[in-house]
């Protein structure tokens, strides 16, 4: 290990838990629109109520990692940055009305690309251009203008509120959270009755503490010069981009290797599950939406400080404020975005 650099120790922590986070995605079924999608129009629910699961194994498994002293908690810039509301809101909705004109989240479109989907792939390009626009492009000045993104000044969070407020422990809120959200997963039936995706969904779970346990060690060995970072795929996969394509935004690091390892975990998967194919674009407005979709990720990725799976999962994990009101934006966005197209279908 002692001539391997901290970039590279990063970008392997970040390899592995993608390639578990790809692998329950492609045989868990664990992805956000097709979960909206299928609750709203299909009367389903096991997909939607799989997110417990995740969210109750994420969050507990961090919370007794941060109570044993492995995980920093506090390190993660979703507890680093003062959160703003509007921001969580706006660059929620923006995501997740761009998500349902893609077909799928920043993640969900690795995923399927990983199986063999070449319109995923414009989807990841795209967004991460549109991402890195917003983060340091020409809409940077208006994005900071609007959406500051100042250093917070006090500890944040729920678990920090509710501790200053109840005097409840971090950890027993944490626990608390994660077992109301276990209850609302298994109090629907189709889902208890589906092991194999529960099963998944708390591989998906552990791959959200895996990144942050990982992270934190190395942030801890190199004394800050990594940061505690959690799965997440809008400005990372800009990064990937454009170090793939010059070696540097950052060298090799988390990012990198999260985004590769989700390709590889999804290939992985549809190769076990005989599912790769290759599919391509045979009509044109359909890539036009898609494409008009992904700019929309990456913008509104960046406003809200992450996606489906970054606020929605990662953040979450971590109990920020930021993590409910995001997701809750993300799906109301996502839920426009399908009826439009719907209502456009039926026309």
């Amino acid at each position: 290990m002692e001539g391997i650099s901290y970039g590279m120790m990063a970008a392997l922590v970040g390899l592995g838990a993608g390639i578990v986070l790809g692998l329950s995605a492609r045989l868990g079924n664990f992805c956000t629109l097709g979960a909206l999608e299928m609750a709203a129009y299909g009367g389903d629910q096991r997909r939607l109520r799989l997110w417990g699961i995740v969210l109750a194994v994420a969050i507990a498994g961090t919370y007794l990692g941060a109570q044993a002293g492995m995980i920093e908690i506090g390190e993660t810039f979703y507890h680093q940055i003062a959160w703003l509301p509007m921001a969580s809101v706006v660059g929620g909705l923006i995501f997740g009305y761009g998500m349902a004109l893609a077909g799928n989240c920043g993640f969900g479109a690795l995923v399927r690309f990983g199986g063999g989907d070449l319109r995923s792939l414009v989807v990841v390009v795209v967004m991460g251009i549109f991402g890195f626009i917003t983060l340091s492009g020409p809409l940077a000045p208006l994005r900071v203008a609007l959406f500051p993104q100042e250093p917070a000044r006090a500890p944040q969070g729920i678990a920090v509120t509710l501790e200053s407020v109840l005097g409840l422990p971090q950890l027993m809120t944490a626990l608390i959270i994660a077992a109301l959200f276990l209850i609302w997963a298994l109090a629907y039936g189709p889902l208890r009755r589906a092991p194999r995706d529960i099963a998944w969904g708390v591989v998906a779970g552990l791959a959200i503490v895996m990144a942050l346990l990982g992270t934190s060690w190395i942030n801890r060995e190199s004394f800050g010069e990594v940061g505690v970072e959690g799965l997440s795929f809008t400005a990372p996969v800009g990064r990937t981009l454009i170090y793939l394509m010059t070696s540097t935004a950052g060298g090799l690091n988390f990012s990198v290797g999260s985004v590769i390892g989700v390709m590889a975990g999804a290939l992985a998967g549809s190769l076990w599950r005989g599912m790769f194919r290759w599919e391509a674009c045979e009509d044109p407005r359909e890539l036009g939406r898609q494409v008009g979709g992904a700019a929309l990720m990456g913008i509104g990725g960046v406003i809200a400080l992450g996606c489906s799976v970054g606020q929605g999962v990662s953040a979450f994990a971590t109990l920020a404020w930021s993590a409910p009101v995001t997701l809750a934006a993300i799906c109301a966005g996502a839920l426009l975005g399908l009826r439009r197209l719907i209502g456009v279908a039926a026309e």
